[in-house]
């Protein structure tokens, strides 16, 4: 009885075009690739017609992007920047932030973690390493999409597509060095191949960054974890650059986990 009732429900407050739209976002959602129009209107089982009007109103609202060539979409950020304002970010803050102090404790280094906002990069989150020198990011702080680890792994861990796009919104922070597109692809490249990024600091002298992507479940970046390392030069033997490696692959690990479970 009760499920005859919920289907009624159901049935009388349908709103096709609204599905239509869903249907599409959650579709484009589950891919590690961009698709076609005519792959869209398969997949779905959908009149190929109203799939171009809807394709058009979501692309005209920034939550889907079409590829440069004009023939394949894939979901914008748009979504992701929404919940940046909703209590899921809260939550990611919230299960990151142990973790990334257990390694800035044990690396002795400290760490932040960075998503997308609107064409650069927002701290989210920073923890100080002990003792008395340290090298952190102000919490709230925008940087550099282009020149950071950070950045670079974000665009690495994007699909063409939503790279292009997030290389479109791009606006340069105070001081941010340039790079040629060519050289930024081929970076992304070793970065994919690598699975992280370290690279000496285009801000700093003297500071090695270690930056791990967290991939969310159609293995794009949501969010990025840096450390900036930092190399003593007196007596004192601190963990090396290489077991602060370890230590926050193991950190970006244990998180995914967390993530996994409760989606």
């Amino acid at each position: 009885m009760m499920e005859a009732e919920e289907r009624e429900d159901a049935d009388r407050y349908r709103a096709p075009a609204l599905d239509k739209g869903l249907d599409i976002l959650e579709l484009l959602a589950e891919q590690k690739e961009s698709l076609t129009r005519a792959e869209i209107t398969k997949l779905l089982g959908r009149n190929a017609s109203e799939m171009y009007r809807m394709l058009e109103r979501l692309v005209a609202r920034q939550y889907v992007v079409r590829s440069a060539a004009g023939d394949r979409y894939s979901l914008s950020l748009k979504l992701y920047a929404l919940s940046h304002r909703h209590p899921p970010m809260n939550r990611l803050i919230s299960e990151a932030l142990p973790l990334m102090q257990r390694f800035a404790d044990a690396a002795e280094q400290s760490c932040h973690l960075v998503v997308y906002d609107r064409g650069n990069l927002l701290v989210i989150a920073q923890v100080d390493g002990p003792g008395t020198w340290g090298m952190s990011v102000r919490l709230g702080s925008r940087v550099g999409l282009i020149d950071t680890g950070s950045g670079r792994v974000m665009l690495a861990f994007q699909s063409p597509e939503l790279r292009e796009h997030m290389l479109a919104e791009h606006t340069q922070v105070k001081g941010e060095v340039t790079i040629d597109r060519e050289a930024l692809e081929q970076t992304c490249e070793r970065i994919r191949t690598a699975g992280f990024s370290q690279k000496d600091s285009q801000q700093i002298f003297g500071v090695t960054d270690l930056t791990f992507p967290i991939l969310g479940p159609s293995g794009q970046a949501i969010a990025a974890m840096t450390c900036p390392y930092l190399r003593r030069i007196d007596e004192y033997i601190p963990p090396t650059i290489e077991a602060a490696t370890a230590l926050l692959k193991e950190t970006i690990e244990t998180l995914s986990m967390f993530r996994e479970r409760e989606s």
